[in-house]
């Protein structure tokens, strides 16, 4: 396992839209939280930060429970921030490459694996399956398919907010993780396999997804 890379873990939403009064980060999925799983996942890494803010203390208090070595940043500005407002505050004093990886999403072990070990910067792009996504064109550059943008217009894949980049070119903003990436583009694509939970059904069709051994 590379161990020049630090991985960043938003978990400072609030999650209204899924309306469970917690933190998505603390929903379970077939008896374990978010967090766990992606923990789970993670567990021969070993520079891990997880960004705070909405209910702080209880994510705190289970990340503790599952590993000793987390690093904690509080984003106090949860509200009126979005993910890149998080991830800058993760990334700060990061290692040569920081992953951005949101704590409403499931990926499938293999492919977080795979994003984290790509050999340089990429972005994690899937089918597009969401209501009203972020998507992204792509081109092949030197044999390898890049992403070029991002739009709610046009794109063949859907943004999913797993990203790899290079720490010294990460500037800091207070929007999403793609609006820090945008002026690095363009970047190698990984494809990925992943459910992101924003609504009710998003969250019934991770259940599913995880019993069914992450497979649809």
């Amino acid at each position: 396992m590379k161990n020049n890379v630090s991985i960043v873990i938003s978990c400072a939403g609030m999650g209204t839209r899924l309306g469970l009064c917690c933190t998505k980060a603390l929903v379970e999925v077939e008896g374990k939280t978010l967090i766990e799983r992606q923990l789970d996942m993670l567990k021969d890494y070993d520079d891990i930060r997880v960004v705070v803010g909405y209910q702080a203390e209880k994510v705190i208090e289970l990340v503790s429970s599952v590993r000793k070595d987390v690093l904690f940043a509080f984003n106090h500005d949860y509200r009126n921030t979005g993910t890149g407002a998080s991830f800058c505050l993760g990334a700060k004093f990061g290692r040569e490459y920081v992953v951005a990886l949101d704590g409403d999403l499931l990926v499938h072990p293999e492919d977080l694996i795979k994003v984290i070990e790509y050999d340089g910067s990429c972005v994690g792009g899937t089918t597009p399956s969401t209501d009203n996504p972020w998507t992204m064109p792509t081109q092949m550059i030197n044999g390898v398919k890049c992403v070029t943008g991002f739009s709610k217009e046009y794109g063949d894949y859907e943004w999913t907010g797993l990203a790899k980049i290079r720490s010294d070119q990460l500037k800091p903003g207070t929007r999403h993780v793609f609006h820090l990436i945008e002026p690095m583009l363009p970047i190698p694509m990984v494809q990925i396999r992943t459910k992101e939970i924003d609504t009710i059904d998003d969250y019934e069709r991770a259940v599913q997804w995880v019993r069914n051994g992450y497979e649809d």
